[in-house]
């Protein structure tokens, strides 16, 4: 066991940190209380609930950073297998909640694995990828690294949930980041793009454009053969993934995952269906102005208009209560956060730690913008808790693990910032 050494730490994040759970704390209090005739510390309450989870990761934090620095390196390949294990035990012993077979129930406390899978993934690929020195442009390596995220990925759209799924494709950001050739990172881009475009004109017309771009290119670059190449390349893979686009959306999805996308492109209206969750939190966010209603005064929020308040659309409440001020702090808390985590990584001379860290500001970003987006009727409905924000357990916890160690790891670094 360690001293932790308060030199070293990195004491803004901490704060950054304790002070997003200390406003989501407020937050959550706001969306439960009116609808809540138990005490607010009572185990039957959402908010006494959040306090027991609150306690429970200040132990996690300083447990960790009592723990040897190479400890993570080099258990980082069982707790994955653990992890693995955990989300494969679902389909026997987990507990189907709307919907999706992801929680185990113990004690009364519902307990969700791939909240935790998301930092233990990180520790498997930071150290993988630092044993091969980070070496990611072979193609086994790419292969090896692609499957550690992918297994996850397959456990848990089984269950389904296809919202977290997301979150583990944003570890190709972390690839890109340290060397992951570009073609990739392109092909995932463009895919998204089409994705969408799709749905809304027809594939045909959406394959003579990319033919027509294609050819366009091909003349302009007509003594490079390599840029030709690829550009073959990309027309093929683009246009056969447009033809996929359709049994995606009609066979993969479920009917409310396509209500959803039609909402959110202007497909279809719904404001009283699958609609109703996103246009409610918009009208608690838009009702707040400048300086917001007061804490306990939102009407949204106090009439109980906003379905999950308290979870994936918290966010709407500080629209409400704090106001265009207040939500403007928040969105700044959790960019100073990313961006000073990131710098850190970039200084980092030990590689385990260096693509621990990317990953830490990648997962955080991804819930971050998923999350807001989803508010804001930006982007779909998927059940992305805000960190740190929202209401649970299993989500609070996975992130304090996950900056935990961060922590722990970044106070090992030699460099200052």
């Amino acid at each position: 066991m360690n001293e932790i050494n308060l030199k070293k730490i990195d004491l803004p994040t901490i704060l950054g940190v304790v002070f997003l759970i200390f406003l989501g704390l407020l937050n959550i209090y706001s969306t439960v209380h009116a609808d809540n005739l138990v005490a607010p510390f009572s185990l039957e309450n959402p908010f006494g609930k959040q306090i027991i989870f609150v306690l429970i990761s200040v132990l996690l934090f300083f447990f960790i950073q009592s723990l040897p620095f190479k400890f993570f390196e080099r258990f980082a390949s069982i707790a994955y297998v653990i992890s693995m294990l955990s989300l494969l035990g679902l389909f026997i012993f987990g507990k189907n909640i709307n919907g999706a077979t992801a929680w185990y129930q113990i004690f009364g406390f519902g307990f969700q694995p791939s909240e935790l899978a998301k930092p233990i993934t990180a520790l498997a690929l930071a150290k993988f990828l630092s044993d091969l020195n980070a070496n990611i442009r072979t193609v086994e390596t790419q292969f090896y690294s692609f499957l550690i995220i992918f297994i996850p990925i397959l456990l848990i759209i089984l269950q389904p949930d296809p919202g977290s799924t997301l979150i583990f494709l944003s570890f190709f950001l972390v690839f890109y980041k340290i060397g992951l050739p570009s073609i990739y990172m392109n092909f995932f881009i463009g895919f998204i793009i089409l994705f969408f475009v799709t749905i809304l004109f027809s594939k045909e017309s959406i394959i003579l454009f990319v033919l027509i771009i294609s050819f366009l290119t091909v003349f302009y670059f007509l003594k490079n053969k390599k840029s030709i190449k690829k550009i073959i390349i990309y027309s093929f893979v683009f246009s056969i993934f447009i033809f996929s686009v359709d049994f995606i959306f009609n066979n993969i999805f479920e009917q409310h995952h396509r209500d959803r996308f039609n909402i959110v492109m202007g497909i279809q209206q719904d404001n009283r269906g699958i609609g109703y969750n996103t246009n409610q939190s918009k009208i608690a966010f838009e009702s707040g102005g400048l300086f917001g209603e007061g804490f306990l005064n939102g009407t949204q929020t106090r009439g109980n208009f906003v379905p999950f308040q308290h979870t994936d659309y918290i966010f709407s409440a500080v629209g409400e209560e704090w106001g265009f001020l207040g939500a403007t702090l928040v969105i700044c808390l959790f960019a100073f956060l990313m961006l000073r985590i990131s710098k850190r990584a970039e200084m980092q001379r030990n590689l385990f730690s260096k693509i621990f860290s990317y990953s830490t500001a990648t997962i955080i970003f991804s819930h971050f913008f998923i999350n807001i987006g989803m508010v804001l009727g930006l982007v779909p409905t998927i059940g992305i808790p805000l960190p740190f924000f929202s209401y649970g357990g299993s989500n609070l916890i996975g992130f304090v693990l996950l900056v935990s160690i961060y922590i722990r790891l970044d106070s090992q670094r030699t460099s200052k910032w």
